[in-house]
């Protein structure tokens, strides 16, 4: 699996070391699902705005979830909060904070207009907030972000087409689209015009796809809506022809294990099949969807999969280098970040030989 692949290392620092060590990128994540409860009462107090719950407590108790329904009520309860600018730099200069301690050196993140359009929110005030915390977070902690613009599909493909027009104005700082929410229902395919669109403006597409929805979204969103990334894909094994197109095609998937668990889409994890994805040819990635409600960032959901399939250093390996070149970085850009994972696989030989 290349030579960034090291098993000798295990005895020298744990897996669960390397995993916080090792260089990494996070390609699954919605800003608003970052939002964690104390910056959320934090800011509905600046704002004004009355919460459901009465502390950090009781908010954090309500996380319990039967399905990917249930929580977007709660996700978007929560996002009501945000409302200027200076909020949407807060939420996405925490996450970014974050992120960057757990070694995340390139992030792609996606936000979600619509959600906070349809409360009068202007469509600048979230570019703008999210766009300056990336700059900031760029310059003051060496972490490379891209800002993704995630439709709302049970808002259909007229509003996605509206709100793709009205960011178009913001466009350089926007590196892709996405299609997210609530996909049982919301086929892929009624999103192609829009997706056709987005790639004519320049737009990097993903589309969540066969998480709760069949194999059958999967395939829409790659025929269809053209898309070079797939979020989720959890039900991509049912179709053995699709997991051949997606192997040839090097079409890769942004897995993220604790959401999946949190949401009752699998069982738990001792049958995640990440690594029959991998033997497979499929290149899959570790992320943490909405890590403020289903408990855990990237990390976590990295240890959370290696204690449950007990995967050695090598597997961690893989997967770093696989969230590299599934990334919407350029080709100068991701051979840095693999001279990145060079580097810090050299550093622990050294340790080792000390």
């Amino acid at each position: 699996m290349g030579e960034d692949r090291n098993t000798g290392m295990a005895g020298v620092d744990s897996v669960e070391k390397i995993i916080r060590d090792i260089p990494k990128a996070e390609l699954h994540v919605h800003l608003e699902g970052t939002l964690e409860p104390d910056l959320m009462f934090d800011i509905a107090k600046r704002n004004g705005v009355k919460l459901t719950h009465s502390s950090v407590e009781e908010l954090r108790s309500s996380y319990s979830f039967e399905n990917l329904e249930d929580f977007l009520r709660v996700y978007f309860e929560g996002s009501r909060v945000l409302l200027r600018e200076l909020d949407f730099f807060e939420v996405t200069m925490a996450y970014l904070l974050n992120a960057r301690s757990q070694n995340v050196l390139r992030a792609e993140m996606f936000f979600a207009p619509q959600a906070h359009t349809r409360k009068g929110v202007g469509i600048e005030q979230v570019i703008s907030g999210i766009h300056e915390a990336c700059l900031e977070a760029e310059s003051s902690l060496g972490i490379s972000t891209a800002i993704l613009m995630c439709f709302l599909r049970e808002l259909g493909p007229d509003q996605a087409m509206e709100t793709l027009e009205l960011a178009l104005p913001f466009k350089d700082w926007i590196t892709g689209v996405g299609l997210g929410s609530v996909e049982l229902g919301n086929p892929p395919v009624a999103f192609r015009e829009v997706f056709d669109r987005a790639r004519s403006e320049g737009f990097e597409t993903c589309a969540h796809a066969g998480e709760e929805g069949p194999a059958e979204y999967i395939r829409e969103a790659v025929e269809q809506l053209k898309v070079s990334r797939i979020d989720h894909g959890n039900r991509v094994l049912e179709d053995e022809s699709l997991v051949e197109m997606l192997a040839q095609r090097r079409i890769p998937l942004t897995l993220c294990p604790l959401s999946n668990v949190k949401l009752k889409v699998v069982h738990g994890l001792e049958d995640y099949p990440i690594e029959e994805m991998c033997d497979r040819g499929l290149v899959v990635t570790v992320n943490s969807d909405d890590p403020a409600y289903f408990g855990g960032y990237i990390n976590e959901n990295f240890v959370a999969v290696q204690q449950a399939l007990g995967l050695d250093c090598e597997w961690i390996s893989t997967l770093a280098k696989n969230s590299f070149e599934a990334s919407f970085l350029d080709r100068p850009g991701k051979d840095e970040m693999f001279s990145k994972l060079t580097d810090y696989w050299n550093l622990i030989g050294r340790e080792a030989g000390a």
